[in-house]
């Protein structure tokens, strides 16, 4: 009788830590305390422990909740009726998780692990599927690929983190400058091949 309460605070604790977690590493980077995580979610750090066995295994949990988001995301605009704005709206809500909370950092830290490499996977082939359908009604320059767009995902965050004091929407409008690249009209050959990723 009461082990669906246990699993409840089990899921609860483990959603307040990677919450925890993330605020953690974006205020700290890699340095971020296990002790500090667990102050922060309002538990215990042998509660830490119980759900992520290392520092390791938190920091990939972080990313593959992240990723798991998007991709979700990204599989359920597949059947959205404009291609276009499903591909919008995919990488606004990109864009939009990095604005929030900037842990591309993180991916450095775990990318040898086999279910990073996974939800990683997942989020190219949503991306991939995105693009394919809207290069196949039109709507995308025909040489554009999932990779990309996949690789453009940042772009827009990256390029306003260059400018000081930088209002929190200057995202968008470089977000709406690649948008524009992507569309056909008046496209010219891209000057060399897409690249492979995998």
């Amino acid at each position: 009788m009461t082990a669906r309460p246990q699993r409840a605070d089990a899921a609860r604790n483990r959603r307040l830590l990677l919450a925890a977690a993330a605020d953690e590493f974006a205020e700290h980077g890699l340095d971020a305390s296990v002790a500090d995580i667990a102050t922060r979610a309002g538990v215990g750090k042998g509660t830490v422990f119980r759900h992520f066995a290392t520092k390791d295994d938190l920091i990939a949990a972080i990313l593959i909740d992240r990723m798991a988001e998007l991709s979700a995301l990204g599989e359920r605009l597949l059947a959205a009726a404009d291609a276009e704005a499903a591909l919008r709206e995919f990488l606004t809500a990109a864009a939009r998780q990095r604005q929030e909370r900037d842990l591309s950092f993180l991916a450095a830290a775990s990318e040898s692990i086999p279910e990073v490499t996974a939800a990683r996977q997942r989020m190219l082939d949503a991306v991939d599927a995105l693009v394919g359908r809207a290069r196949d009604l039109g709507v995308l320059r025909p040489d554009v690929t999932g990779a990309d767009v996949f690789l453009l995902m940042c772009a827009p965050n990256y390029i306003a983190g260059y400018v000081p004091d930088a209002s929190p929407d200057l995202w968008r409008r470089y977000l709406a400058l690649i948008l524009d690249g992507l569309r056909p009209e008046a496209a010219r050959p891209l000057p060399a091949e897409a690249p492979y990723l995998s």
